[in-house]
């Protein structure tokens, strides 16, 4: 990894960090985050995966709009490090895990939670 690739990680986990221990505070049944990029096109290829305890909870956090919530989170932390999204909701998604087998995540189709 290239010195200036760490500098960018180092800033894009500094401000999701930040994120995360916002959501647990504020968003029932959040639990994590976690990311994905490619240095050579932040802004285009970060991925960002919101990780909630259960289905049930993810419904729960969708019914009382907390994923616009944490979409507008994000994208403001991700813009005061000079990452600019337009179009969050294609970088941002949310799974569930099952809380008696948390090693084993499984995805929710958040369509069916509406």
């Amino acid at each position: 990894m290239k010195k200036s690739d760490k500098k960018i990680e180092h800033n894009i986990r500094e401000v999701l960090t930040q994120v995360c221990e916002t959501a647990l505070e504020n968003v029932e049944g959040f639990e994590w985050l976690t990311h994905r990029v490619h240095y050579g096109n932040v802004a285009g290829s970060i991925q960002i995966t919101c990780v909630f305890g259960s289905s049930s909870e993810l419904s729960s956090a969708k019914s009382a709009q907390h994923d616009e919530y944490l979409y507008q989170l994000i994208k403001l932390a991700l813009s005061s490090i000079d990452i600019d999204i337009k179009d969050i909701k294609r970088h941002v998604s949310f799974e569930c895990e099952d809380p008696y087998t948390k090693s084993k995540r499984t995805l929710c189709d958040v369509s069916d939670l509406a």
